[in-house]
């Protein structure tokens, strides 16, 4: 079996060397690993230290957009070029540690579920970056558990694992965007797959530390969450 770990990054100079070498000292039985990572037009030399650090490791894909596009359209290219029997996502900042991998693996195969989701939320141990981000987040989910009908605590996770079947019932991803989260769960769950949520550890960092999300970015969430669940 192998699993594609579909990595977007946009300017994560300081973070995305660590996140390669921790992944690739995973070792989870049976299991082949594919990275892919998608420089999404960073303006740093982010893209220099992925080539660099990937010489002679196979195993290791790049792919290069010249323009910032969003890390929707980084992740829709990734898993487009993926060929894996599972297919995870990962964020290149570190917020979502990479020894949750084998973990989240193991709990999807042994649970026989096709889609699973890392929850931050599950996890009490877990602090966010500040009280309006944990709030605005708590508004979401709850708005998106509306609509989906599903009680899910956290559905617009960076990590998200699920199998080719899942992936070839809800493409073609459209997002470009923070809100492929939505997208990806409005469509599965619409094709009658149950989420499954299992608890990860976070590790939040500050707009100042380079965390790229915005409170506006919710209403093209909410909007996309609308559009593909009716």
């Amino acid at each position: 079996m192998k699993v594609s770990i579909i990595i977007p990054a946009y300017n994560e100079s300081e973070t995305i060397l660590i996140l390669l070498k921790r992944i690739l000292r995973l070792s989870i039985q049976k299991i082949q690993k594919e990275i892919i990572v998608v420089n999404d037009g960073s303006t740093d030399d982010t893209l220099e230290k992925i080539v660099e650090f990937s010489r002679n490791k196979k195993n290791i894909i790049i792919i290069n957009k010249k323009k910032n596009a969003g890390k929707g359209f980084a992740i829709k290219v990734g898993l487009e070029k993926a060929s894996g029997d599972i297919l995870l996502i990962q964020d290149a900042d570190l917020e979502y540690d990479a020894s949750n991998i084998p973990y989240l693996i193991k709990k999807m195969i042994s649970a026989h579920t096709q889609i699973l989701y890392g929850s931050r939320r599950l996890n009490k141990k877990n602090e966010y970056s500040s009280l309006p981000y944990f709030l605005g987040g708590v508004l979401i989910n709850t708005i998106i558990a509306l609509i989906v009908r599903r009680n899910l605590t956290d559905s617009i996770s960076g990590t998200k694992l699920f199998t080719r079947n899942v992936y070839n019932k809800i493409k073609p991803i459209t997002s470009k965007g923070f809100e492929i989260d939505v997208e990806i769960t409005a469509k599965a769950i619409k094709k009658g797959f149950d989420v499954l949520e299992v608890p990860i550890a976070y590790f939040p960092r500050t707009h100042d530390q380079g965390k790229k999300i915005r409170w506006f970015h919710s209403f093209r969430i909410i909007l996309t969450l609308i559009r593909y669940s009716f």
